[in-house]
């Protein structure tokens, strides 16, 4: 009997000395988990930094004209409240900067080309608007604003642009006459062509507008 009491201590001290190691342990454990740097948290591929931006060169596929050789060129840059007025003394949050070519070649090879200034420039996911301001053009009057959309496809499926004078922005007169209405600051119609040759990049980032 004595010796069936001694064997039932050394277990039950065996059984405390291993639950005490045991939550010794997982105390360490824990201790670890709080001290330890913080993983590293991979980084959103989408997410982008610094004014929004549409830049690239493509020709593009127009429906009406297909056999026609269009090309437009983009530099353009976000710079929000840097084009003040008279009666709007901070700007816009979408004044923008930039440079936009674009050259139209028929099938008996006449070549239209004309150079304009950005001022405006909103971006929202893959798809941009901007105007810019006809500064030099051997077929639009200079000082014509014109409207521009971008859709950046990302490489799933084609890169698309859309320009104000191509199939919109007509208004009637008091006398029931068509004509084409100035353009206003980022206005633009959906991307209606898709690019055929080249494409562009649209840096989007959230404005005060979101």
């Amino acid at each position: 009997m004595f010796r069936i009491a001694r064997t039932g201590r050394t277990a039950r001290t065996f059984r405390t000395r291993a639950a005490r190691t045991a939550a010794a342990a997982l105390a360490g454990l824990a201790l670890a988990a709080l001290t330890a740097p913080a993983p590293a948290v991979a980084k959103d591929s989408s997410a982008v930094s610094g004014p929004a931006r549409v830049t690239g060169s493509a020709r593009i596929l127009y429906g009406i004209v297909p056999n026609h050789e269009i090309w437009f060129t983009i530099n353009a840059e976000g710079a929000p409240h840097s084009h003040p007025l008279p009666n709007l003394p901070t700007g816009l949050p979408t004044d923008a900067r930039g440079t936009v070519h674009f050259s139209h070649r028929t099938d008996s090879g006449d070549v239209r080309e004309s150079d304009a200034t950005v001022d405006c420039l909103a971006t929202g996911g893959p798809v941009a608007t901007l105007t810019a301001v006809i500064t030099k053009s051997n077929g639009m009057p200079v000082g014509q604003r014109i409207g521009l959309s971008i859709y950046d496809a990302h490489g799933h499926g084609k890169d698309r642009l859309g320009f104000s004078w191509g199939v919109g922005n007509a208004d009637v007169d008091k006398n029931g006459n068509a004509y084409q209405p100035v353009v206003g600051t980022c206005m633009a119609l959906a991307p209606f062509a898709p690019v055929i040759r080249g494409g562009y990049t649209v840096h989007s980032v959230d404005s005060v507008l979101a």
